[in-house]
């Protein structure tokens, strides 16, 4: 009965353990995220949006409006940290969930967006 308990207490422990972390941030603590250099940074808006308006450097586009984003989503590696924005927050929370539900271990949303960002002067650049 021991032995029971205790398997089923550690199972409890990890899977505890393993549950998805969002954290909303603003536009400062979300450039401190990316300043560490440990998390991987990924912009979810349209080619279009980044042409117009350009991007944060060193982010991976994935287009969230795109029908094979969520599959894209899917095959990043959960075990890693994810820094998501869009234009506003919108898109970027959605995808924050859906990470969530697929098991990502930590994913850190720019809460207001990439707008905020270049709004408060953070370095964008150019594709």
């Amino acid at each position: 009965m021991k032995t029971i308990v205790a398997l089923l207490f550690g199972f409890i422990s990890i899977t505890g353990f393993s549950q998805t972390t969002i954290k909303n941030v603003d536009a400062a603590t979300f450039k401190k995220r990316i300043d560490e250099k440990k998390s991987i940074l990924i912009d979810l808006r349209t080619d279009n949006e980044i042409l117009k308006k350009g991007m944060i450097k060193g982010a991976r586009q994935i287009d969230f409006f795109k029908k094979d984003a969520e599959t894209q989503i899917g095959n990043l590696d959960k075990k890693n940290t994810y820094l998501v924005y869009c234009a506003g927050g919108g898109r970027s929370g959605d995808c924050a969930e859906l990470m969530k539900k697929l098991g990502f271990k930590e994913v850190v949303n720019l809460e207001k967006g990439y707008d905020d960002w270049k709004n408060k002067g953070f370095e964008t650049v150019n594709r």
